[in-house]
């Protein structure tokens, strides 16, 4: 049994034409400022619009000129650079596995992430964010390479064995990263933050040390994007017209493991993302990879964000962590969409 796009688009194009959907993404764009305004804006202690530009222009160490620069631009920054790399990630692994249902959690990067940053606190004793930065990375790609090993032929991985061996690995892992964590009341503790999935109390040091690496996902993805048309042929289709496909997986597959694998150590798994982001570009713009993938980068740097400031004033005077946000937000919406544009034949 295997999930399938349907021969038809499942979404209408509501830019059709280059220049609409030129049009449109110049819109998605011109939102990016203001959603960015808002998120400095709101919080607990919300402040004016006028004098968050005021303390951005000049910054006189007053209480908001702290909580605008210390504390609300970081998470800012950090929102959209791993909404953009998880939407993006999640067009390339759909097109990759030509499967509506896929998301980047696919590859066990999630689950890979977590046993590392499990195992760098229950063994080592680190108890910071940028301390197990980097276990989170390499228990990532240590991950996503274990599962494109075994889900892999002479002619790349295919489909169907990247889901259940993606499934499998990742059960696999969150199991062993469960037993450890319950063992250890530091290690669960701090699980337990950075597994929510968080943007809060990060400071801008976070996004530099992944900043090199999300660019480098960017990159990639830019090079595998266009060859993602003639994939969703199939692979003789692709080859005969040109293509080749082994290079084209490995190339879309690295930039989902670089940009899922940064995003996850930063901020924890974020679900829903990489899920829901493709199928609203492909209402905007089409079928065509080159633009699906352009617009679900800015619309997963949108939708995180605004999630992350709704958290911020939903349960005052707590925040609710963007991680979950996205479940409560993200788990309707995308079940809607199933039932309304039947995404999938068994």
């Amino acid at each position: 049994m295997t999930l399938t796009e349907t021969a038809r688009p499942a979404f209408p194009r509501a830019f059709a034409g280059a220049r609409r959907r030129w049009t449109g993404l110049a819109l998605l764009l011109a939102a990016v400022p203001v959603v960015t305004a808002l998120s400095l804006a709101v919080g607990a202690g919300g402040i004016p619009p006028a004098e968050v530009l005021d303390v951005l222009l000049r910054p006189d160490g007053s209480e908001a000129a702290i909580i605008v620069h210390d504390l609300r631009i970081p998470r800012t920054a950090l929102a959209l650079a791993v909404g953009a790399a998880l939407g993006l990630a999640g067009a390339l692994m759909q097109g990759q596995t030509r499967n509506p249902l896929a998301d980047p959690g696919l590859l066990g990067i999630e689950a890979g992430a977590a046993l590392a940053v499990v195992l760098s606190i229950a063994l080592l004793g680190i108890d910071t964010i940028a301390g197990y930065l980097w276990f989170g990375l390499a228990g990532a790609g240590a991950a996503a390479v274990a599962v494109l090993a075994i889900s892999s032929s002479r002619g790349g991985p295919d489909p169907l064995s990247l889901v259940l061996a993606g499934a499998a690995t990742t059960a696999l892992l969150m199991a062993l990263t469960q037993g450890i964590a319950v063992r250890d009341a530091n290690s669960i503790q701090a699980y337990r933050v950075w597994g929510s999935g968080t943007v809060m109390g990060r400071g801008l040091d976070i996004l530099y040390q992944v900043l090199p690496l999300l660019l480098l996902g960017l990159l990639l993805a830019a090079a595998s994007a266009p060859g993602l048309n003639l994939l969703q042929l199939g692979d003789d289709v692709a080859r005969s017209l040109g293509q080749h496909p082994l290079r084209q997986k490995v190339l879309g597959i690295a930039a989902v493991m670089v940009l899922c694998g940064a995003a996850t150590a930063a901020c924890g798994p974020i679900g829903f993302v990489g899920l829901t982001v493709p199928h609203a570009a492909r209402y905007l713009c089409g079928v065509d990879y080159r633009w699906v993938t352009a617009y679900s980068a800015v619309l997963g740097g949108l939708l995180l964000t605004l999630a992350d400031t709704i958290g911020r004033v939903i349960a005052l005077p707590s925040e609710v962590h963007v991680g979950i946000m996205m479940t409560l937000l993200g788990g309707p919406v995308f079940v809607l969409i199933v039932r309304r544009t039947g995404l999938v034949r068994i």
